[in-house]
């Protein structure tokens, strides 16, 4: 909304200081023209903001203004903005709205607090984007259309049609009534229930969504926690099989694009990863883990590890001997 751009960018000039209408551009992600209309509409409303010409000029505000954003303290803003580190905002399409959020508390402290919390958020960091082995970590790539109707429909509590890609299945329309979203390992899930019966879908595969205007069929309060909680528990108990599995880390990440679930994870000495997953099924097991080759080893279930050395027994016997004429 065009109010909130304003004050984003007054709250810009304030914290920087003189700034280009290319750079505050960038900054709100609009066009230069937007901004320069912008600067205009605040001029017509007061706010001191006035241009400086030149090679360094660009727009900035008469000393001493201030805005009126209050109600934070030092510790309070610190928590947000380590927090705004992070990247779960990524998953649910908040990124643009966290930036935002992130300059208001920056503003609401006192100017003696200002420089020092800006600066002592710098000392956190939030789920890097590579581990110490510069592993590069995968976020879901969610349309942010697709995001917002699905984030509408829950805070709303609308029921919801989408476009859903399940597994090895053709993409197909579905109605639910969504419950809350949840984000896992930088992985973004809608909880919902279908006809009454308990669903959890992956965002990453919603291809389309629309907010219908029907009120959903879910209670007023929810405890999100709980209900992962238990539905992680029910599909880690169905006919998954479980596996320990350690894992070179240049194919860590070939490995987990496979597993229907990871339940705990290690690192040992030599740099592998040691991993607790669950697999669909036998088959799925022995497919995923023979196409990482001397790169995995399956330390358990037994009959996983059997069935790999037939297997590779089957491979040595075919290319032992001269080929078949």
């Amino acid at each position: 909304m065009r109010a909130d751009r304003l004050v984003s960018l007054v709250l810009l000039l304030r914290q920087r200081g003189r700034m280009t209408a290319d750079a505050l551009a960038r900054e709100l992600e609009v066009s230069t023209r937007t901004v320069l209309r912008d600067i205009e509409a605040l001029s017509s409303a007061g706010v001191p903001v006035y241009a400086e010409r030149g090679r360094h000029g660009g727009f900035a505000l008469l000393p001493g203004f201030r805005t009126e954003l209050t109600g934070l303290n030092h510790d309070e803003a610190l928590a947000l903005l380590a927090a705004g580190s992070g990247r779960g905002e990524q998953v649910f399409g908040l990124g643009a709205a966290l930036a935002s959020a992130m300059r208001k508390v920056v503003d609401a402290l006192p100017e003696s607090h200002q420089a020092a919390a800006g600066d002592a958020a710098q000392r956190f960091l939030v789920d890097p984007e590579t581990d110490l082995l510069s592993r590069r970590t995968v976020t879901d790539e969610v349309p942010d259309t697709t995001m917002m109707a699905v984030r509408r429909a829950v805070l709303a509590g609308h029921k919801l049609r989408i476009h859903y890609a399940a597994t090895g299945r053709a993409p197909q329309w579905r109605t639910v009534d969504p419950i809350g979203l949840v984000t896992v390992r930088d992985r973004g899930y809608l909880l919902a229930t279908r006809s009454g019966e308990d669903r959890t879908y992956r965002l990453s595969r919603v291809l389309a969504a629309e907010e219908l205007p029907d009120a959903a069929e879910r209670p007023d309060r929810v405890d999100l926690d709980r209900i992962w909680r238990e539905r992680s528990a029910r599909f880690l108990s169905d006919d998954h099989i479980a596996a320990l599995v350690r894992v070179s880390p240049t194919r860590r990440e070939e490995l987990l694009g496979t597993v229907r679930a990871v339940r705990a994870e290690g690192l040992e000495a030599d740099g592998w990863s040691r991993l607790e997953v669950t697999f669909q099924d036998a088959r799925h097991a022995e497919w995923a883990v023979w196409q990482l080759g001397t790169d995995a080893e399956v330390l358990s279930p037994q009959s996983l590890r059997t069935a790999l050395r037939d297997r590779a027994a089957t491979l040595v016997a075919r290319y032992g001997d001269e080929p078949r004429s």
